[in-house]
C-alpha cells in the first residue's frame, strides 16, 4: 500500500501532511538523487496558480539544488506543457505543482520522466521509498560549485503556444466564435493566445487568477457558466479547461454540456472514417459509459478499458501504439502530439474536425447514446476493503447479478481523497438510482 503517491501524484490540503514544505523538500531531494547520475542533470518545475504554489516551488528547488542538480522554473504552466518541455529540454524529470480540478486550498505534485510521460507505479514507489527512508540515499558532501543552480525559463510559454498551434498545422479557426473558460488556472495566459492567434473570435472567461479563485465556480467542473454565455453571445462552441489545463469540457452552440465520453466517441468515429485511428481502437477507463463501446463498435472499431487514471490510459496506448484515449472527465490524449491529457490540444483537434467537415458542435453529442448512469461520492473516515464488509460486499454482488448483460457497477475509493465513489450503469434509470442509494446507505453505516 503506497503512502504518498495516488492515481495522479501526491495530493492533499496545502500545509497539512503530506503536502507540507518539509515533504516537498524531501520529494525534491529524492527525485534529484535518482537523476543526478546523468550528465549535466536538470529538472523543470511548473505550477498552477494556487497561492501555496510559491511555498512548494521554493521547497522543491531547495531539495533539488542541494543534491547538485539544476532546476528550470516555468512559473504558471499547463501540466501537459511540462511533459512536452521535459523531453524538449532533455531534462531528466519534470515536476508540476498542482491539484488539478480541486479547490485552491489543496495542492499536489505530479512527476514526469525524461520522455515526457507520467511515471510508472514502479518509479513512483522508488521515489516514495527514498522520501520515507532518506537513510537509503547515500550521502556525499555537495558543497561549493557542486550545488545546483536555479534558472527562470522565460521563453517557455512561447514554446508551448507554438507547439499547440503546430498540432493542427496552424489550421485557420477564422469564423468560429469560442467561449473560453480558463478556470483562473495554469492556462489563463497561453490558451486565449493560442485560439485567437489561429483566427478564432474568443470570449475569455476566468483569466484573472488571484491565487484563491482557481476552479472556483468555473472551468471544467462548472461548464454551466460557459453554457449561459454561449447562448447570450450566440457562440459556436464553449471550451472549459480545468485548473492545470490537462482536461476540458465542451458546450455546443445550444449550450448543451458535452463530456469526455462524447468527445472521445466523436473524434474516434471521425478518425475511423478518415483512416487515422490506429488499429481502429479507442482506449478508455472503467468509468466511460457503455454507450461508447456501442458507438465505436457500430463504426467498425474496438474499445479497450484500463484502470481509472489517465496515466494508465497512456500506458496502454504506448504498449500497442494506439493514438487516441482518455476519460469521461475530459482527459483526452491525442498521442500523435502529446504525452498526457491536454485540454487545449484536444480542443484544437475537435475544432479542426468541426470546421473541416462543416458541422456544428451539437453533432458531437449525437456520436453516442449514453446508458443511464448514477455517480455518487460518499465521504468516509477510512478506506476499509469492501470484502471485509459483509453487508456491503453482498449488496455489490446482488447488484452485479441483477445487471448482468445490461449494465455494470464500479465501486472504488478515491486515490486523492477520503471518499468512496459509486458508479452504477444500466438501462433503467430508476432501478439503478435505487441500487446506488441502497449501497451508499450501507457504506455510510459501515464507514461513517
Amino acid at each position: 500500500m503506497r503512502q504518498l503517491f495516488n492515481t495522479d501524484g501526491i495530493r492533499g490540503k496545502a500545509n497539512i501532511y503530506p503536502m507540507t514544505p518539509e515533504m516537498a523538500l524531501k520529494i525534491g531531494k529524492a527525485i534529484a538523487y535518482i537523476v543526478r547520475k546523468e550528465k549535466n542533470p536538470k529538472i523543470i518545475i511548473g505550477k498552477d496558480t494556487r497561492l501555496s504554489g510559491y511555498m512548494f516551488e521554493n521547497a522543491l528547488v531547495a531539495g533539488i539544488v542541494s543534491m547538485g542538480v539544476d532546476v528550470y522554473l516555468l512559473g504558471p504552466f499547463p501540466t501537459p506543457g511540462i511533459g512536452l518541455l521535459t523531453k524538449s529540454l532533455n531534462a531528466q524529470a519534470g515536476i508540476v505543482i498542482t491539484a488539478s480540478h480541486n479547490p485552491s486550498e489543496d495542492n499536489g505534485i505530479k512527476v514526469f520522466g525524461d520522455e515526457g510521460f507520467k511515471l510508472s507505479d514502479e518509479k513512483e514507489e522508488e521515489i516514495e521509498k527514498l522520501i520515507l527512508n532518506p537513510e537509503h540515499m547515500k550521502e556525499e558532501e555537495i558543497t561549493g560549485n557542486m550545488i545546483g543552480k536555479a534558472y527562470r525559463l522565460d521563453e517557455a510559454r512561447g514554446r508551448y503556444i507554438e507547439f499547440a498551434k503546430s498540432t493542427i498545422k496552424d489550421f485557420s479557426l477564422e469564423g468560429i466564435k469560442i467561449v473560453l473558460d480558463c478556470a483562473n488556472g495554469a492556462a489563463y495566459y497561453v490558451a486565449p493566445k493560442i485560439f485567437s492567434e489561429l483566427g478564432a473570435e474568443v470570449i475569455v472567461l476566468n483569466d484573472k487568477p488571484d491565487g484563491l479563485n482557481i476552479n472556483l465556480d468555473c472551468g471544467a467542473t462548472h461548464p454551466e457558466h460557459t453554457s449561459e454565455i454561449i447562448k447570450k453571445e450566440k457562440a459556436d462552441i464553449g471550451i472549459s479547461l480545468d485548473g492545470d489545463g490537462d482536461r476540458l469540457m465542451v458546450c455546443d452552440e445550444e449550450g448543451n454540456v458535452v463530456d469526455g465520453d462524447h468527445i472521445l466517441a466523436f473524434c474516434a468515429i471521425e478518425m475511423i472514417k478518415d483512416n487515422k485511428l490506429n488499429k481502429n481502437t479507442l482506449i478508455v477507463t472503467g468509468y466511460s459509459n457503455l454507450g461508447v463501446d456501442d458507438a465505436i463498435k457500430n463504426a467498425g472499431g474496438e474499445v479497450i478499458r484500463t484502470k481509472n487514471g489517465d496515466r494508465y490510459v497512456i500506458e496502454e496506448m504506448r504498449k500497442e501504439n494506439y493514438n487516441l484515449g482518455g476519460e469521461f472527465s475530459g482527459h483526452i490524449i491525442f498521442k500523435d502530439y502529446t504525452t498526457t491529457g491536454d485540454g487545449i490540444v484536444s480542443a484544437l483537434q475537435l475544432l479542426k474536425i468541426i470546421k473541416e467537415k462543416n458541422i456544428k458542435a451539437s453533432e458531437i453529442k449525437k456520436a453516442m447514446k449514453k446508458y443511464p448512469q448514477v455517480l455518487l461520492n460518499i465521504d468516509v473516515k477510512e478506506k476499509k476493503p469492501f470484502e471485509k464488509m459483509p453487508k456491503v460486499n453482498a449488496k455489490i454482488n446482488e447488484i452485479d447479478l441483477s445487471l448482468k448483460g445490461n449494465g455494470r457497477t464500479l465501486i472504488r475509493y478515491s486515490g486523492t481523497q477520503n471518499m468512496c465513489r459509486i458508479m452504477i450503469e444500466g438501462k433503467d434509470e430508476k432501478t439503478i438510482n435505487n441500487m446506488a442509494k441502497e449501497l451508499a446507505e450501507l457504506i455510510k453505516e459501515e464507514l461513517g
